[in-house]
């Protein structure tokens, strides 16, 4: 009975294949010498506490001490950098929300800095990016004790957080954080994380066994529902990556070759090679990876007509042919039974592979309808993302539609407000400059009233958005949304003048004006008296005027209410308080 390889749970939808994606850099691979006369830290591997050292002599180091004795915080800030800025655009094309990724670290004071440096690096926060380690849910405490002959050491403890490592190994699983957990060896063995779609070596791996078990974290299959339940955006998975920033995948102890030999190389170029006779071993296992996926990702209308196309057989047995025809176990059992021989001839066996691999494809190279099909279903599961054109603004601004109704609408306004000049008090006040008496609450929420009742669309923001469409240049966003706002509105449109303001910033703008005009005639204020006179007219700025009585209510009622100001401005109180309602609202 021939063993149920890897390559076999693929064909069958058990597991899915995978591609490797390397990330080198200087250091990783060469390490690094500093020079005599700077300035290193030393950090000590229990307490992470550091010191400074000037170095007297160079110090080399090789990739073999890397983040065992040497810890180079910018190689892996340049690799998790580098994986960052290829995750959308190489790795995972498209996509937006980073993969649940595993990341393998070489200890736990390797998986501190990795943590910590991915935090830096995504910038989204502690639930992002986890550690998971036999050290989870404890933190180190250093603390200086007494020793019998009277000198002091440094003591570490490790105390219990209350975070367990089953617990955000669970969250992993099962939520959108993290999205990142980095190990050392705990969810190595023995733990299903169905969605994970990236396996992040940063420490290296020579035996063929911890590879596979590792590798074997990647390959669970789950359903589209499942995954997109913890990564929105993903549709199925039907592949997972191993990003290898260690050369963990260029070891020849190491196993590590996927299904897919050719990803670079388009489903329809490999199935045109098939068509014109090719049977090379790595296109055909490129093609049977690729078929796999697609196998994963058609919905059933879609499998119907590949298998319509294929004559009745499914596209799960096609893949299967090919795979077993990959297999180097059969080519040997072809050639002993061909030749009779135990040990069959190297010629012999490379005759059998050939005639295996041309037999399994010929259900895809004999037919073009089949061919035709699956290209045409994988085109519908695919899009093209353009990582090479730079686009350019052409034009930015409101249509010419939006702009002819706009100036309807203010015309309109303009209009009505000409026509009930005479009706309404605050438009009264409004056009008579200078006024002759000053604006009452009252009054602008009377005219508020009135502007709404011929067309209950004529709110302040609307009437303020439509000015805005017409010249931007003139009018200032409001970002406060205050009933006062209409008197500058009712203002601009009447005088077509200046700029369109939130009347808030102006009643700021003549506050500052009259605190200037009061210190230029030698009245000064203390502290206490500019808090409240600036809390007075930012009142005056949503209220449009203030009395006595308002300075029983918030904020002022915190401050001391009406019985503090005439402790702080005494009989000049009321002048004040008139002054800045005349003032402020001008």
């Amino acid at each position: 009975m021939p063993p149920y390889t890897y390559a076999d749970a693929v064909a069958d939808g058990v597991n899915v294949d995978f591609e490797i994606y390397k990330i080198n850099t200087r250091i990783t691979s060469s390490g690094s010498r500093v020079e005599s006369g700077y300035w290193i830290d030393k950090r000590d591997r229990l307490t992470r506490a550091r010191r400074a050292e000037l170095l007297d002599a160079d110090f080399t180091y090789t990739s073999d001490d890397l983040n065992r004795d040497v810890v180079a915080p910018d190689q892996i800030r340049t690799v998790v950098r580098e994986f960052r800025d290829k995750l959308f655009t190489d790795i995972f094309p498209g996509r937006t929300e980073v993969p649940k990724t595993l990341v393998f670290a070489r200890d736990d004071s390797h998986a501190d800095d990795i943590v910590q440096i991915v935090r830096e690096e995504f910038g989204k926060g502690n639930d992002f990016c986890q550690k998971i380690t036999y050290r989870t849910g404890k933190v180190r405490v250093s603390k200086q004790v007494k020793r019998e002959d009277g000198t002091e050491e440094t003591v570490v403890e490790w105390v219990d957080t209350g975070d367990k490592a089953d617990g955000i190994l669970n969250f992993f699983r099962t939520t959108y954080n993290p999205r990142i957990v980095v190990t050392v060896d705990m969810i190595a063995t023995g733990t299903d994380v169905r969605p994970l779609e990236i396996l992040f070596f940063l420490r290296d791996v020579r035996s063929l066994n911890y590879f596979e078990q590792m590798k074997g974290r990647g390959v669970r299959v789950l359903s589209s529902d499942e995954l997109r339940g913890v990564t929105p955006d993903a549709k199925i998975k039907d592949h997972f990556v191993i990003v290898d920033a260690v050369g963990v995948t260029d070891h020849p102890q190491i196993e590590s070759h996927p299904l897919e030999r050719q990803p670079h190389v388009p489903l329809h170029k490999l199935l045109e090679a098939v068509a014109l006779g090719s049977t090379d071993k790595d296109l055909v296992s490129s093609l049977a990876s690729r078929l796999a996926r697609l196998d994963r990702r058609m919905s059933k209308p879609e499998s119907d007509a590949v298998r319509d196309a294929a004559h009745g057989v499914d596209l799960a047995a096609i893949v299967h042919g090919l795979v077993d025809a990959l297999d180097p176990d059969r080519h040997q059992e072809i050639a002993r039974k061909e030749t009779g021989l135990a040990e069959p001839p190297p010629e012999a066996i490379a005759s059998a592979a050939s005639r295996a691999i041309a037999d399994a494809v010929k259900p895809v190279r004999t037919n073009p309808a089949l061919r035709q099909t699956i290209a045409a279903v994988q085109k519908s599961h695919e899009q093209v993302v353009d990582i090479v054109s730079k686009d350019e603004v052409t034009f930015s601004g409101y249509s010419q539609d939006a702009k002819d109704k706009a100036a309807a609408m203010t015309k309109e306004f303009e209009q009505y407000l000409t026509e009930h000049k005479d009706e309404i008090e605050a438009l009264q006040i409004l056009y008579n400059r200078p006024y002759r008496s000053r604006l009452r609450y009252s009054q602008v929420r009377d005219l508020a009233d009135a502007i709404k009742k011929p067309h209950p669309a004529w709110t302040t923001e609307t009437l303020w958005h439509a000015y805005e469409t017409l010249d931007r240049s003139r009018v200032r966003a409001s970002s406060e949304r205050v009933f006062t706002n209409i008197v500058s509105l009712v203002k601009f449109a009447i005088s077509k003048e200046g700029q369109l303001e939130p009347f808030p910033e102006s009643v700021r703008q003549r506050f500052a004006n009259w605190i200037a005009e009061q210190q230029a005639s030698g009245s000064n204020f203390s502290d206490e008296q500019i808090q409240w006179l600036t809390a007075i007219a930012e009142h005056v700025g949503t209220s449009i005027e203030i009395t006595p009585d308002d300075l029983e209510s918030l904020p002022f009622s915190q401050k001391g209410g009406l019985g503090r100001a005439y402790h702080l401005f005494g009989d000049r109180l009321p002048i004040l308080l008139e002054e800045l309602n005349e003032k402020l609202v001008a």
